[in-house]
């Protein structure tokens, strides 16, 4: 029988994840059967509360990626949801942001969603991304459900009900619309050679569902079937052999544009024809271009990693604002809501990772409305590369983790190692970057350094960046001095 202690382990920022398939690495299936039941359990409690409803009168959607655990752990949530009298709706493989927009859709409106995927973790994974029609839940909600699900038993009740809807279908509908709207033609892209790498997760359904129809050639895009093994790279568009693939994929059929998406497709990056990747700051720095013209002067939120080019194209070559605030797609998405609600036009809010959410879209990080967003300006400008040729990258950029070992509470230690870093830096005379919303960030003679604490794991990341090549090095060299000496940190990544 599972206790808190167990639940609570599978508790990842915003969302629910664990090892969902075992003989992999000896690692213990943690996200069972069981698990997933009482959990689904919890959801329907915290729904029913929330919404005022008794659980026989919500309704609840859920859908899946491609891993190969996803029926397994969907029948075992389904069990549980039809057991409380919800009516369920089997929505299939779906993606993270289709799953939200089955809360809005005037042909289902669910009360709530459940969408199973674990992003882009190895494929033993798996985990549970819950939505209301306010979007998606926050860390609290998830510790609220997984607390609840501690107290509840496992439920089953048979499936008969469970009613399917094919959610992708109408999801594309939904975004070839919001293209041949803007563009005013049924075949925007036609005469364009456009392609799509899905890494064999849930993104192949761009290329067939909403490219073609819209008159590209998709001739060159590569692994659209969906496949949980994920056999031909990862689906990550932060990954190198994934941005590899799909530059190589595009100059070999010499494409006119490259997308590559995630396992659930809540992030994106590009590739244009040259080979440039539009990704990371390029990509912070696409979207912000596109938008500028009808959010003048707004604010674009980014995470704290961003490069000081991509800082000072927004400020003076597209005279936005720059707000630099936390890493985590959340902690971004709810300061652009906090900006908005507050009376400051905010637009987008968009991590380096490639999460990105535009408040016109409800506050969504949807890969696909992002590449609807590029899509758009492609067809209008032709060479998408003219949108940031202002932009200047830095000469060097790396990332350190320092590890925190033998300390079971990680996260105070850390906020110690960081306060003591920053106590150092100040007796040193060095620049402390003002405002600045996490860690401790240090502005070099043409670099810049930012020691924080990671999200989730006992690790605290550094980020150095240089214009100079080789300048990362020097600035390591006074960094060192400022984290040595501490006994549960492991600083051997600086060697």
């Amino acid at each position: 029988m599972l206790n808190e202690k167990d639940f609570m382990k599978l508790h990842n920022g915003s969302d629910v994840r664990g090892v969902a398939i075992s003989g992999v690495a000896g690692e213990p299936v943690t996200l069972t059967a069981e698990a997933v039941n009482r959990i689904a359990s919890g959801f329907v409690q915290f729904l029913s509360d929330k919404l005022g409803k008794a659980p026989d009168a919500l309704k609840i959607t859920i859908g899946n990626d491609s891993r190969i655990s996803a029926h397994k752990i969907k029948f075992a949530a389904c069990k549980a949801l039809v057991a409380h009298g919800v009516k369920v709706i089997d929505c299939g493989l779906a993606s993270t942001p289709a799953m939200f927009m089955s809360t809005i859709f005037d042909e289902i409106k669910a009360d709530g969603a459940i969408m199973l995927t674990a992003s882009h973790l190895p494929f033993n994974r798996n985990g549970m991304k819950f939505f209301t029609r306010d979007g998606g839940l926050e860390s609290a909600n998830i510790k609220t459900i997984l607390s609840t699900a501690a107290t509840l038993g496992t439920v089953e009740a048979s499936l008969d009900s469970v009613k399917y809807f094919d959610l992708i279908e109408r999801y594309s509908a939904h975004l070839r619309k919001i293209i041949t709207d803007k563009l005013g033609t049924d075949k925007p892209f036609a005469g364009m050679k456009i392609i799509v790498d899905a890494g064999n997760g849930g993104g192949g359904f761009f290329a067939t569902k909403i490219l073609e129809p819209l008159g590209a050639d998709i001739t060159g895009s590569q692994f659209l079937d969906p496949d949980g093994n994920f056999p031909n790279h990862i689906p990550n568009p932060e990954n190198k052999v994934a941005m590899a693939s799909i530059k190589k994929a595009v100059l070999d059929s010499r494409a006119d544009l490259g997308l590559i998406f995630d396992t659930d497709v809540d992030r994106m990056s590009a590739v244009l024809a040259d080979g440039e990747e539009i990704s990371r700051n390029a990509l912070i720095a696409m979207m912000s271009a596109i938008l500028a013209d009808d959010y003048p002067g707004s604010t674009i939120i980014t995470d704290s990693v961003t490069s000081d080019g991509l800082h000072k194209f927004l400020e003076h070559d597209l005279k936005l604002k720059h707000h630099r605030f936390k890493r985590g797609y959340k902690n971004v998405i709810n300061e652009c809501i906090r900006l908005n609600n507050s009376g400051v036009v905010s637009p987008l809010a968009i991590e380096t990772s490639g999460h990105g959410a535009l408040s016109e879209n409800y506050f969504l990080d949807d890969g696909a409305y992002l590449a609807v967003k590029l899509l758009i300006a492609a067809a209008k400008c032709k060479n998408l590369a003219t949108l940031i040729d202002k932009l200047e990258y830095p000469a060097e950029s790396k990332e350190f983790r320092l590890k925190i070992v033998g300390v079971e509470d990680f996260k105070s230690y850390g906020q110690k190692v960081l306060d003591e870093f920053k106590a150092r830096a100040v007796d040193q005379g060095l620049t402390l970057a003002e405002p600045n919303f996490e860690g401790v960030r240090i502005n070099f003679d043409g670099g810049w350094a930012l020691l924080r604490m990671s999200l989730h794991d006992p690790n605290l990341p550094m980020n150095v960046e240089s214009d100079a090549v080789g300048g990362c090095d020097k600035i390591v060299v006074t960094l060192r001095t400022l984290v040595d000496g501490f006994d549960n940190l492991d600083i051997s990544a600086l060697d």
